[in-house]
């Protein structure tokens, strides 16, 4: 049951995972491809030790005005005011006490928070994907690892013109016009510069199975250790994430 995995999480911290990187770099595809291959897409959402988060459900509710400018591809959704970084702040200290949350659902077609919402259940490992992560340093220092999805800009270009012309119903001008007027400045100026923070650095996305089957691994291992500690009694909090020699590492030059 929930309440009964609340009360064992409550004996040890989840560990929050952050994965950030530009726009359609392939963040959702790279935790998609880790859930799938620890097997917790089919597990039902109460009872999976993996959960996942995205940063686009907390976008903030925007004022008349911005609705319209919005609709005109005109406001900056990669700015950093673009999130209510405040919700996603609070949200990740009831998922640290091991709480099920409510997170927002958010719609790219009319650019609102819908009234639904969508449970998060308590897990041994959340993660967290958004192009803006790391940029708060109060949310960025709550990630016990964080990774950086990094792909090429023309790569991140033409997924984000397929997605948003096929799923968000915007025209060609618009998708080309926003990207050049906030996306790619925004990128450069907000997110590039958060790579530094990153405990694990994956080229290429989801396309890097040996970077991705070493996070997996990681995943693993906590789990397991969890797993024989509850078989034991009691459970230790995980923390200090280990850094992957085969995966490029922090503290290179952008």
């Amino acid at each position: 049951m929930a309440g009964d995995r609340g009360c064992c999480l409550g004996q040890g911290l989840p560990v929050l995972i952050g994965v950030s990187g530009g726009s359609a770099s392939g963040k959702s595809s790279v935790c998609g491809r880790i859930m799938e291959l620890l097997g917790q897409n089919e597990v039902e959402q109460q009872s999976r030790q993996v959960a996942m988060l995205s940063q686009d459900s907390f976008y903030r509710v925007l004022t008349p005005e911005q609705k319209m400018k919005a609709d005109r591809g005109q406001y900056n959704f990669d700015h950093p005011d673009a999130f209510d970084n405040d919700l996603i702040y609070t949200t990740l200290q009831d998922v640290i006490a091991g709480k099920p949350v409510q997170i927002p659902t958010y719609d790219f077609v009319t650019h609102s928070r819908l009234p639904e919402s969508v449970m998060l259940f308590p897990a041994d490992v959340v993660l967290f994907e958004g192009i803006l992560l790391f940029y708060v340093q109060k949310i960025r220092d709550m990630f016990q690892m964080k990774l950086f999805v990094d792909t090429d800009a023309d790569t991140r270009l033409s997924r984000r013109v397929l997605r948003d012309i096929g799923q968000r119903g915007r025209d060609l001008e618009q998708v080309l016009a926003q990207y050049t007027t906030f996306v790619k400045p925004a990128f450069e100026e907000f997110c590039l510069p958060t790579k530094k923070y990153a405990d694990v650095i994956i080229p290429r996305g989801v396309e890097n199975m040996v970077a991705i089957n070493l996070i997996v691994q990681h995943i693993q291992d906590i789990l397991t250790g969890r797993n024989t500690k509850r078989q034991n009694g009691y459970i230790n909090g995980y923390s200090n994430a280990k850094a992957y020699p085969l995966a490029e590492a922090c503290g290179r030059p952008h």
